[in-house]
């Protein structure tokens, strides 16, 4: 579709290019209604840098914005008057034809705009390190990849020998407790490069960063490896993000953003710990980077795998659909590398030796545990779900939970010695409390943190090194000496050599979440932590204060993943949750959500679920009131007709957004997080 918006300057004198005089344009706009192409002329002096892929600026409305050139042709469809572009910003076509593609299929996936999945992958220009003369590009010098240890995985030598012959194998890899992963996907990237294709590598965090970069410099020239995260600075992010684009670098290692990298001759994508939150973009349209990696996968026609220590339900659909196959140890290697696991009940006699075990939060089990790691020198691990001292209060009469008087956050004790208790949304100070129901200002611990929890230990076991590590305070390792250190879900230090036991508390702070994946990121979570302790022929023990009859303790106890991913991609498929259907979330005021609703022609047999309140810890739609009520309505279709659901859901709102009578809704394709 073609707009004439900006003639030409009064008294200007441009003359139109000899060849291709009119330039297609995508406006970098906000509004669903405007994601479309528009005709500009192009001038004989701007001929040469406005070729597509270069950013421009052009005059829409009577204002400056941001533009993307798609193409240049000799003529328009548009009847009336063209205007000109107003100016090439760089002759760097940054816009390659493969992530245009690949960013109009994530568009239409997740019932998005293409403006906002162009800002997420393509980063913001830097005009003196674009000017900089790049470095000459590094040749490639195959050397000789060690990939013995792919042997331990059943058919992991023929998934290597793929890769080096250039075919599209795929792959959900079951790594190993105990398993150097970095140095796994490291090898796998040096073969793919070996053979002359880029490689692109996706992890949840900068520390998983790191560890990839320094195992892929052992295998691979620094020149051809490139790291990138959101902790860059907007020149160093740039550089890197140049030399992926110029083809200098053949492996690229970054987080969720860097899955749009425009590595050139893709030939392998990697995903690690899928499951992970971070890997979930929280700006629209909200597209997850396991998804993305697998989408583009399949439009170039390459390789893929994704690597974890635990398994996703949807890692598990692609292998149950064929399109990844599983490599996966045999059961006697992984009872060989597992800890051996005890749980809360694993025997009446312990039950009858400790009568408290079963409401004590460090029952004698446990101890003994820790115990017997110290005094063999080596250190001991204890996961705690939440951080800070006591992060939940509740009355001590009548256990109302205490919150904040400004905004109703949950209010908490930052430490031993604080003054009061801190909201934990808005960080507004409380120096008395008094409950609004029975009036007592007596207060009681719902939840105890990391904190508390090191002290706790430290009067436990007394002339013991004791070392916290999450949130700002991260501890990267540790020495494998004697010690106890008290961790939240992801922040773990590694130890060389592996720890001697780990101790899973509050379990129950997990697996009781309202949240449909609580047990899948539970036992993610958990053999996170105990894949960095030592093997059972070591002596290594794993203690979760949880009932054993659970089966997500049980997946635990027989380190069994895959399992689990199958059982419950079975119990989602039994009550019509994604991955065996899509489902749509919109969230919005009453009025918007079901004036959409009305405009959008859904496919046929859409189930509407709902209305209800948006769940709890959900964000709000951006640009609503804080006093706007919100809700959520879910839209459930069968796979074959996910991506009609998307492009319906996709038209509904650009018409919507035209109307400007109503209020903004966000449409979510099956989002992380449903209720």
């Amino acid at each position: 579709m073609t707009r004439s918006d900006s003639p030409a300057r009064p008294g200007a004198t441009r003359q139109p290019a000899e060849h291709e005089p009119v330039a297609r344009v995508l406006p970098m706009l906000t509004v669903p209604h405007l994601d479309r192409e528009f005709d500009y002329l192009v001038s004989a002096e701007q001929s040469d840098d406005a070729q597509p892929g270069v950013r421009v600026r052009v005059r829409f409305h009577g204002r400056l914005v941001d533009a993307f050139i798609l193409e240049r042709r000799s003529d328009t469809d548009h009847v009336g008057k063209l205007g000109w572009l107003d100016r090439v910003v760089s002759p760097e076509p940054v816009l390659t034809p493969e992530i245009r593609r690949l960013a109009d299929a994530v568009a239409a996936r997740y019932a998005g705009t293409r403006a906002d999945v162009l800002r997420l992958a393509i980063p913001p220009r830097h005009a003196r390190v674009e000017k900089q003369e790049p470095p000459p590009t590094a040749p490639i010098d195959p050397q000789p990849v060690a990939t013995d240890s792919w042997n331990a995985y059943g058919r992991g030598e023929q998934f290597l020998a793929a890769l080096a012959g250039g075919r599209a194998a795929r792959a959900v890899w079951q790594a190993l407790p105990g398993e150097a992963w970095p140095d796994r996907l490291a090898e796998a990237a040096a073969v793919m490069v070996n053979s002359g294709r880029g490689v692109l590598v996706i992890v949840p965090d900068q520390r998983d960063i790191d560890a990839v970069h320094a195992a892929a410099l052992g295998l691979l020239d620094e020149n051809l490896v490139v790291a990138l995260s959101a902790g860059l600075g907007p020149a160093q992010r740039y550089r890197r993000w140049l030399s992926v684009l110029r083809g200098r670098a053949r492996l690229v290692i970054g987080t969720r953003s860097a899955v749009f990298a425009p590595v050139a001759d893709l030939g392998l994508v990697m995903v690690w710990d899928d499951g992970d939150d971070t890997l979930a973009e929280p700006r629209a349209p909200y597209p997850h980077a396991r998804e993305v990696a697998m989408l583009r996968a399949h439009q170039l026609r390459c390789a893929a795998l994704i690597g974890g220590f635990a398994r996703t339900a949807e890692a598990q659909a692609l292998v149950r659909s064929g399109w990844a196959h599983d490599l996966v140890a045999l059961r006697p290697t992984v009872r060989a590398a597992s800890p051996r696991v005890i749980a809360l009940d694993d025997s009446g006699f312990e039950q009858e030796r400790d009568p408290a075990a079963r409401s004590a939060r460090l029952p004698s089990m446990a101890l003994q545990a820790a115990r017997k790691a110290l005094e063999s020198g080596a250190p001991v691990l204890v996961q705690v779900p939440r951080r800070g001292y006591l992060p939940a209060l509740a009355c001590g009469r009548c256990r109302a939970i205490a919150r904040c008087r400004n905004c109703t956050g949950p209010l908490s004790l930052p430490d031993r010695d604080a003054a009061g208790a801190v909201c934990r949304w808005c960080g507004r100070a409380h120096p008395s409390l008094r409950c609004v129901r029975c009036g007592s200002e007596a207060v009681r611990a719902v939840v105890v943190g990391a904190r508390r929890t090191a002290e706790e230990l430290g009067r436990a076991f007394p002339g013991t090194t004791v070392i916290t590590s999450g949130g700002d305070a991260m501890v990267a390792e540790v020495a494998p000496q004697p010690a106890v250190v008290v961790a939240t879900p992801g922040a773990e230090p590694v130890v060389a050599g592996g720890y001697g036991a780990a101790l899973l508390l509050d379990s129950w702070a997990l697996l009781g979440r309202q949240d449909l994946r609580a047990a899948e990121d539970t036992l993610r979570r958990w053999m996170a932590a105990g894949a960095l302790v030592r093997n059972r022929g070591d002596g290594g023990v794993i203690a979760v204060v949880a009932e054993s009859a659970i089966p997500t303790v049980q997946a635990l106890i027989r380190w069994d993943p895959v399992g689990h991913a199958d059982a419950e991609l079975n119990a989602r498929a039994e009550v019509g949750l994604p991955p065996d259907v899509h489902m749509a979330a919109v969230d919005g005021p009453p009025e918007a959500v079901h004036s959409l609703l009305d405009i959008a022609d859904t496919p046929e047999g859409t189930e509407q679920l709902g209305p209800v309140d948006l769940p709890v810890g959900a964000r709000r739609p951006p640009g609503l009131a804080s006093d706007t009520t919100v809700i959520r309505m879910l839209l459930r279709v069968p796979r074959d007709t996910g991506l009609a659901l998307s492009s319906t859901l996709r038209r509904a709102t650009a018409v919507l957004s035209a109307r400007h009578d109503q209020q903004p809704v966000r449409v979510q394709i099956d989002p992380l997080h449903i209720g």
